[in-house]
């Protein structure tokens, strides 16, 4: 067969204890040490910010997982792609809507994903680890079942990029929702640096499948990015009783 390439915030409190300093001994801030240097611990944590480790150890956990099934794939000739990859229309491909983001038809598919994948994953990671999870589960599940439903039969679909998409669309599109001027911003810069990707991943890809096989899933890549539309409306619609609290002062 052929194949187709948090809201929460949180905050630090003092423990409101005063200690009145030595007679003899200068006092110093709690944190630092008397020579002036910062704590071991202190620096240590400073290497890695606290809200840069859910992003880290869940891009990093999804890019090594992949990783290690390209590996166990090539070895087994990508017979894991056969038998995990999305069958459009068939029930037995049913479960690739959960398998399939994770197979890549090469090394250079995979790469070529990987990056645009980390870029976005952590773009999206700002709005925190239940966004994140939110928009991902939903862009995964849209993309997958939309491909199944309007895929070319018997066709086996594979790869990251319905999920790259599906950022790239939320990404671009939150702020048309949110009304928000810094995420219109990073949307208009995105969609100037990236946003060729709708054009050659979907339209031209589309074209070129009429006329002939481009081998590339141009309806991955087209329910992603519906998916990353959608995700971006709900989302928006979801937080706006907390935004109209923060206009108006209310907390």
């Amino acid at each position: 067969m052929p194949t187709s390439g948090s809201f929460g915030t949180s905050e630090n409190r003092g423990t409101g204890e005063f200690n009145l300093p030595a007679l003899n001994s200068p006092s110093v801030p709690a944190t630092v040490d008397a020579a002036g240097n910062r704590p071991v611990e202190k620096a240590r944590r400073s290497l890695l910010p606290t809200k840069m480790r859910p992003a880290a150890f869940t891009l990093g956990g999804l890019a090594t997982v992949m990783l290690i099934v390209q590996i166990v794939n090539s070895l087994m000739h990508y017979e894991l792609n056969a038998r995990f990859g999305l069958i459009s229309r068939s029930v037995a491909g049913l479960d690739g809507i959960l398998f399939a983001p994770l197979l890549h038809g090469s090394w250079g598919h995979l790469l070529g994903n990987l990056v645009p994948f980390l870029i976005f994953g952590l773009l999206l990671f700002v709005g925190g680890i239940r966004q994140f999870v939110v928009v991902t589960l939903f862009v995964w599940l849209v993309s997958g079942i939309g491909v199944w439903l309007a895929g070319p039969s018997h066709t086996v679909t594979i790869g990251a990029s319905a999920l790259v998409f599906g950022w790239l669309a939320f990404l671009v599109g939150r702020g048309v929702f949110t009304r928000n001027i810094g995420q219109i911003l990073i949307g208009l810069v995105l969609l100037v640096l990236w946003g060729g990707l709708f054009w050659t991943g979907i339209v031209t890809t589309a074209v070129k499948d009429f006329v002939g096989v481009s081998g590339v899933s141009w309806q991955g890549h087209l329910f992603g990015a519906i998916g990353g539309v959608l995700a971006a409306f709900l989302v928006a619609r979801a937080d706006g009783p907390r935004r109209k609290k923060i206009a108006t002062g209310v907390g």
